[in-house]
């Protein structure tokens, strides 16, 4: 893991000065199952798309707040970044998504029994979301509410 003094002095002084929300206390919810009978699905800021999607907008003032449906057979080859953030290297998960988005595992752990079985649909944002206002008000509800429509026990987030 890096640190923060590898950062560039622009981004240190930036990051020192960004507004940064506390939500306190934390919402959760506890599970109500065993892990071994539950359905997870991934929720990835990694910015991966399927070509056949519409790519996340690098531009859009604030991040884009927008999310990619990927279905549990999707193939992890096919997947696109397009990530605005320039400060990781994007090689590792270009090469293997997994990296970001671990879907081949999460199938791995349903079929050893550790977890129920793997959801029929997940999640792809982009990550450096600087206005989350949009993500919070509207957005997350809106994934939320699918994750309900496909009976999700549990959500892995997976941040980038």
């Amino acid at each position: 893991m890096g640190s923060f003094s590898e950062f560039p002095a622009a981004w240190r002084l930036y990051l020192r000065a960004y507004p940064w929300h506390r939500i306190d206390p934390v919402p959760n919810a506890p599970l109500r199952k065993p892990l071994s009978e539950c359905r997870v699905a991934l929720v990835s800021s990694a910015g991966f798309f399927r070509p056949d999607q519409t790519p996340f907008d690098p531009k859009a003032r604030g991040g884009d707040v927008t999310f990619r449906e990927l279905s549990a057979d999707t193939d992890l080859s096919l997947l696109l970044n397009n990530h605005r953030s320039k400060l990781f290297d994007h090689t590792g998960m270009e090469a293997d998504p997994n990296l970001a988005f671990p879907l081949h595992r999460l199938h791995e752990l349903a079929e050893a029994g550790v977890i129920g079985e793997v959801a029929p649909r997940h999640l792809s944002f982009m990550g450096s979301i600087l206005a989350p206002k949009k993500l919070i008000s509207e957005t997350a509800p809106q994934a939320a509410e699918l994750f309900v429509e496909d009976q999700v026990d549990l959500a892995l987030l997976v941040p980038v």
